[in-house]
């Protein structure tokens, strides 16, 4: 089971990452430049334990990512998941094991963030101290944790990372109910709500790939039939967004017809914010590239290029 919600961790942290930081860092936007992109330095964080014996070896969800500032200088930026439903004593002391390996290694400055994803509410050190005879250490990191997030001020955030947050706080649902079919109903309500908020949110693919894969995975039901009713309406909001894509290029497609016949020249117009609303949808909502996109929609690379610079500015 831990290694399932690892890999779970791993996927929402990989395609979410810059909201992550967005999340944690509401300043980011004037520290970072994500222009530049993020590089994952899984390679580096495995080699700094070859020793299988090593009890703080990396878990499978822990990221160690290459990000630039507005400045242009590369920082790396730690985040470690304690996916463990009990909290360890030494987690600290973890926590500056991974700093000072990274650091002695790699001589760059870091930022550590560590998500506990236990359901207690009960706080959690963020400092690891030592003293000896007036030689001190004082390490201190960013603690995050799940238990303690408000559920009204997770639903009310356009941030990604507070979707993931809402999914992963869905373990925690019935703890007090002694009844199995009422903690699965109420498990089954709060997923298809988070559902309905997944669909109503225009989100890339490899994003929302991600996000429905951690909301269906992350916490099952306890009844199989439940399970299946779930996995059952997560298909149909699949195939319901490829038909209303489909349905869309299949308009543009019928306009152009109807221009090749002769019918208005003043829908050109039309069909050019047809064609900019389904270079925009392609660009935020598949992995393709701007040349495939040119290709799919027969329209210019130079007209997609134009639609993706503007994306851009109205971002940034």
């Amino acid at each position: 089971m831990l290694q399932q919600e690892d890999i779970l961790w791993k996927g929402v942290l990989e395609e979410v990452f810059e909201d992550f930081i967005r999340f944690l860092y509401p300043e980011a936007n004037k520290v970072f430049d994500f222009t530049r992109g993020i590089t994952f330095l899984d390679k580096e964080l495995e080699q700094l334990y070859t020793d299988e014996n090593n009890r703080y070896s990396p878990r499978l969800a822990d990221k160690l990512a290459k990000v630039y500032t507005l400045d242009g200088k590369e920082e790396w930026i730690l985040i470690h998941v304690e996916v463990q439903g009990t909290f360890k004593k030494d987690f600290a002391l973890r926590m500056f094991t991974y700093y000072y390996r990274i650091f002695d290694k790699y001589q760059r400055r870091i930022s550590a963030c560590a998500i506990l994803t236990e359901p207690v509410l009960k706080p959690r050190s963020d400092t690891y101290r030592q003293e000896f005879m007036g030689t001190k250490i004082c390490y201190q990191f960013n603690v995050y944790k799940i238990a303690e997030q408000g559920e009204a001020e997770l639903r009310a955030s356009d941030n990604l990372f507070a979707l993931a947050v809402l999914i992963a706080k869905s373990k925690f649902l019935g703890k007090n109910i002694s009844d199995s079919a009422e903690r699965d109903q109420l498990l089954l309500s709060f997923k298809r709500e988070l559902l309905r908020e997944l669909n109503q949110r225009s989100i890339p693919a490899a994003k929302i790939r991600v996000l429905m894969a951690f909301l269906k995975d992350y916490v099952h039901f306890e009844n199989e039939k439940n399970e299946k009713i779930f996995n059952n309406e997560i298909q149909k909001a699949k195939t319901m967004d490829i038909e209303e894509f489909l349905k869309e290029c299949s308009r543009i497609e019928g306009v152009r017809v109807g221009l090749q016949r002769g019918i208005k020249k003043g829908m050109k117009m039309g069909i050019r914010k047809v064609e900019e609303r389904l270079t925009n949808r392609l660009l935020t909502s598949t992995n393709y590239s701007q040349e495939k996109i040119a290709e799919l929609l027969n329209v210019p690379l130079s007209f997609v290029e134009s639609v993706h610079g503007q994306m851009k500015k109205v971002k940034n």
